[in-house]
């Protein structure tokens, strides 16, 4: 059984029978123990208050003797000389520890990292001069456990980490920004980071995540993923502001502004809150409430999606965002249904937590991708029921609590049915309530994490370490230097033998090889179509022709993306000069997005292209059209396509083209496959369409369809052959 002396006492005592020493390190940020600086910059926000919580939740703990939080001392004469104390008590049992890092001005955690080996000596220091032996050494975020992994290797101590957000992950969504690799690894260090995070997935014992999709999803992603290592440990929460109706609600500002909205303001509320992100989902909850009499007879709609004061005035997206949940307002006549507030104040939340309990009411999360679901214990904390996206930290959080019930996000009937059959039936109400407020408090306060946290590390200490250390490797290249592009219907679909076979290889390949879907569907119509097949969310999914760029694990938006291809774009006269030509109709709304227009064609009756296009020049309009199937007219923006679309994802992730290997077969697929990338076309390719290509050397036509066929490009141009894997 291992054995460790207890804090400097020369006794030792066996694992299972001592109280715990615990050392928490959180290197950057402002840290101290009362009035937190949260928001005050990019490094002080919710990991601060986290880290401060947990000392104080694991102090309170029976079975934690100590508890220190080691952190950087600062001295600077810009901020507080909170933080150039060398010690703060938290309890009797907790303190913060600040250690010197050799910098003493407040610098970015970006450029922390040539400090940290300074840190670690001096952390090592103060530990041997107060004769002190922790048994868990528990890092939080990439610079603490570059510190962790020194601290514990030189004391012999087990060492544990959180991660709270990741570099691979990151870099996704700042390239998502549109910044270039370059100046990603200037600004963020980011070489250094996910180096670092490599060999702490490698040396800790224990890894703790919030929810099971960030140790698939996000970890995943790792060489040194080894998830039998990882334990989802929801976070502890702090819900002193979220609890029960007390009576006092309606006399509240918020009440009476959801009363400018309301006709009857005390029917029962379906209660969504969010920001306004496309990803959030609320234009298809407003349609599912809209299509539906029997929900909107049943109850009111209020939608709390952020502050605003002039919509005009928002980035593009929120913009698009606000803009769409008026029109659909309008469109489904829901005035006096719909409160959709301008303005709220951070106390109001937990009030319209209350407000929609009082009615009877429910809260709903509609969201297309959710890592966790805050919003989700908020509400459960203040007894109102939920109903949240399948995805992601709802599962969790609905199998712990019990208290509600997951939807497809993009079908609105499920929508609707899984609202009423929570508003319609009072006793099933009542019993959701309950099973949310009993459910948060075992599962999601500080009291129920601290249990699980410190079992969890008795059980460690004391196991005997008998099994073998695992082998672990690493990729040849730090980043991944190669990608695989298909369309969606043409390529995955119509063989389920030959994609599951595909999606195995993917999943085999994922550590050294990017997977990306190209297709002319929406962004919700390829999701749902990706749903009924079973095919996971790749890591680059390129909608609407090649208009929209969305990265895993978030469906993070390329909104640089969208800012470049908004060249020119005049929709609105294209419509006016196209809306009289013969042959030609406008598709329905729910194919149209911002950057494109759909028509069905009759090549019969209408123009060719070649006059289309010459129409639409004489307007002096430019636009990119694509005919597919000999059935679909799609007009783009003249900078959109898969192909410019595929070339911008090369271009700032730093993958050559003649690395990318493209497989189309339809005439939308066609500037995908030309140039300097390998490319294969499928058996069941649409001929005419796709005619052009076949005297050009570099593309492969192959003889299976489907799926099978670009697996047979594979093996023909051995493109997975000098794949470095870890582990093979």
């Amino acid at each position: 059984m291992k054995q460790s002396k207890t804090m400097g006492s020369g006794v030792e005592t066996p694992a299972s029978e001592r109280r715990l020493y615990v050392v928490l390190i959180s290197v950057h940020g402002l840290i101290r123990g009362r009035d937190l600086e949260l928001g005050r910059d990019a490094d002080t926000g919710g990991q601060t208050r986290y880290v401060v919580e947990l000392a104080r939740a694991l102090g309170d703990h029976p079975d934690v003797a100590r508890v220190d939080l080691l952190t950087r001392r600062v001295l600077d004469s810009a901020l507080s000389a909170d933080y150039a104390r060398r010690e703060e008590s938290l309890s009797d049992t907790v303190r913060i520890i600040r250690i010197d890092c050799g910098e003493e001005a407040y610098i970015p955690k970006e450029q922390l990292w040539d400090c940290l080996d300074v840190f670690a000596d001096n952390a090592l220091q103060w530990l041997r001069e107060h004769q002190l032996n922790p048994d868990v050494i528990h890092g939080h975020y990439a610079d603490a456990g570059y510190v962790g992994i020194r601290l514990s290797s030189q004391l012999g101590v087990t060492m544990v980490h959180t991660g709270h957000s990741l570099g691979r992950v990151k870099r996704r969504r700042l390239l998502a920004r549109g910044l270039k690799q370059d100046d990603i690894e200037v600004r963020y260090n980011m070489s250094r980071r996910i180096e670092a995070e490599e060999d702490i997935l490698g040396a800790a014992e224990l890894v703790i995540t919030s929810t099971n999709q960030e140790i698939e999803e996000q970890y995943g992603l790792y060489d040194h993923y080894q998830p039998d290592k990882m334990q989802v440990m929801p976070p502890g929460t702090a819900l002193d502001s979220f609890h029960p109706a007390v009576g006092t609600e309606r006399d509240s500002a918020i009440y009476r502004e959801l009363g400018r909205f309301l006709m009857n303001p005390d029917r029962p509320i379906i209660l969504a809150l969010s920001r306004p992100d496309t990803r959030k989902n609320i234009g298809t909850l407003l349609q599912a409430y809209g299509e539906s009499e029997e929900l909107q007879a049943a109850a009111n709609l209020v939608i709390v999606a952020g502050n605003r004061e002039d919509i005009r005035d928002m980035e593009s997206e929120p913009q698009e965002v606000l803009t769409d949940i008026l029109l659909t307002i309008d469109q489904y006549d829901l005035y006096g249904k719909v409160a959709y507030p301008k303005n709220h104040l951070p106390d109001d939340v937990s009030i319209l937590y209350r407000l929609a309990a009082i009615s009877q009411g429910v809260f709903i999360n509609p969201s297309l991708t959710e890592p966790f679901g805050l919003t989700l214990i908020e509400a459960a904390a203040s007894g109102l029921p939920i109903v949240a996206t399948e995805d992601g930290g709802p599962r969790d959080i609905t199998a712990n609590c019990n208290n509600g019930y997951l939807i497809d996000p993009l079908d609105k009937q499920d929508i609707v049915k899984t609202l009423l059959k929570i508003l319609s039936d009072a006793n099933a109400w009542r019993e959701l309530s309950n099973h949310g407020l009993q459910g948060v408090k075992q599962h999601y306060s500080w009291q129920a994490h601290t249990q699980v946290y410190v079992s969890t590390l008795q059980n460690l200490l004391a196991s005997a370490r008998t099994t073998h250390p695992v082998i672990l490797q690493r990729r040849a290249g730090l980043y991944h230097d190669r990608a695989i592009f298909t369309d969606l219907d043409q390529n995955l679909l119509g063989d389920a033998e030959s994609l599951a076979d595909f999606l195995e290889v993917m999943r085999d390949y994922r550590k050294c090889t990017t997977f990306g879907i190209a297709t002319g569907r929406r962004l919700d119509a390829a999701l749902r179509m990706m749903k009924r097949y079973g095919i996971p969310q790749p890591d680059i999914l390129i909608t609407s022709l090649g208009t929209e760029i969305c990265y895993a694990p978030r469906l993070t938006r390329d909104s640089a993306w969208a800012e470049h291809i908004d060249h020119l774009w005049k929709p609105k006269a294209i419509t006016r000069v196209l809306g009289d030509l013969p042959g030609i109709k406008l598709q329905s709304k729910a194919e149209h997005s911002r950057f494109k227009i759909s028509y069905y064609i009759d090549p019969d009756l209408a123009p060719g292209l070649d006059e289309i296009n010459s129409l639409l020049h004489q307007q002096e309009l430019t636009a990119n059209t694509f005919l597919s199937f000999g059935q679909f007219l799609d007009i783009v923006p003249v900078r959109a396509s898969k192909g410019f679309a595929l070339r911008w994802f090369a271009d700032q992730w730093g993958i050559p083209l003649e690395n990318i290997l493209a497989a189309g077969g339809s005439g939308a697929d066609e500037d995908m496959m030309r140039g300097n990338t390998m490319a294969v076309v499928v058996a069941n390719r649409h001929h005419e369409e796709l005619s052009g290509l076949v005297d050009l050397e570099n593309i492969y036509f192959a003889r299976q369809r489907c799926a099978a066929g670009i697996l047979e490009a594979i093996e023909h141009y051995n493109f997975l052959g000098n794949c470095d894997l870890p582990g093979s």
